[in-house]
């Protein structure tokens, strides 16, 4: 298919840059206007589903108030050596402004040794250096460091709103858009506003939106996999799944097992508590066996038992 020529990714050139246009969590927003009327911020943890505006609102706030700050994705500088270094280089220098932040955009992924060494150095530059901490799993995060912070749960928004947020977007780039194509497009990434948004700048030709409604769901595993499980006819269940992660090559489940325990009451009608202790055992395991793609295609075998 021929992809949208752009190299700006839409989720960059559109990503909010004051709180008029973050989208949800209205919640938020009065603590927000109070932190940026301030000039100044407390430690903060923000945590929820990936791609529902974490990153964006820590990008939001560092932008809008008079600080130097550093963004680190920790997803892929984890380990204490980040810590001890990039981390401690940036908040123990002369900055420019009166207050430093820190972003560590996906922090579930810093290894417990580092969170203690981070926690360390929370406290001791806490006087001129605020962190903000991302993540999916706020439960990966340690006590010492979630009791230094202030918490906020960022909510998906509405189906609704990401729909209006893509069309506004669309027609921005001049886009022919359909509202069908809209709806398949968010049903197929909700609650992730930036798959939504990634999968419509992919699927632009020569200025019109155009669908392939079957590459679609092909290449979105969770929809798929959920359809499997949601079908009367489980027949061929167990050899359709299992091609599906072989073909998907996915490396970290937690996403998987999040995606299960979500829809549950979707594909386990009746036996929706089984289910849950299924996939409660699984995940438990997930950390301690050496094939992480056995142990996911155990469950789900143990998943197709349960529901046929």
């Amino acid at each position: 298919m021929n992809i949208n020529k752009s190299n700006t990714l839409w989720v960059e050139k559109y990503r909010p840059s004051n709180l008029d246009n973050y989208i949800g969590n209205k919640h938020l927003k009065s603590k927000v206007e109070i932190y940026l009327e301030s000039g100044d911020l407390p430690h903060l943890l923000l945590y929820g589903k990936a791609g529902t505006g974490k990153t964006t609102l820590a990008k939001l706030l560092v932008k809008n108030i008079s600080c130097d700050y550093l963004y680190i994705n920790a997803s892929d500088e984890n380990n204490v050596e980040t810590v001890r270094t990039k981390v401690k280089n940036f908040a123990s220098t002369v900055g420019f402004e009166d207050i430093k932040v820190i972003i560590l955009d996906e922090c579930d992924y810093i290894t417990p040794n580092a969170q203690a060494a981070l926690r360390n150095l929370m406290e001791t530059f806490s006087k001129h250096c605020r962190f903000i901490l991302t993540c999916n799993y706020v439960e990966r995060i340690i006590d010492p460091i979630q009791s230094r912070c202030q918490s906020f749960q960022i909510i998906p928004p509405s189906k609704t709103e990401v729909a209006k947020h893509l069309h506004n977007i669309l027609l921005k780039e001049n886009i022919i858009d359909k509202p069908e194509d809209i709806k398949i497009l968010v049903e197929s990434g909700y609650p992730d506003i930036r798959r939504v948004i990634n999968s419509a700048q992919r699927n632009v030709v020569k200025g019109k939106l155009k669908l392939d409604t079957s590459s679609i769901i092909q290449n979105d595993y969770k929809l798929k996999l959920l359809k499997i499980l949601e079908t009367q006819n489980k027949k061929n269940a167990f050899k359709e799944i299992r091609q599906l992660l072989a073909d998907n090559q996915i490396t970290d489940f937690a996403e998987l097992f999040r995606l299960l325990y979500d829809e549950v009451d979707g594909y386990g009608k009746g036996h929706v508590a089984e289910c849950i202790l299924i996939i409660a055992r699984y995940e438990l395991s997930d950390s301690q066996v050496v094939d992480k793609e056995i142990n996911a295609m155990a469950m789900l075998i143990e998943l197709l038992g349960v529901i046929k």
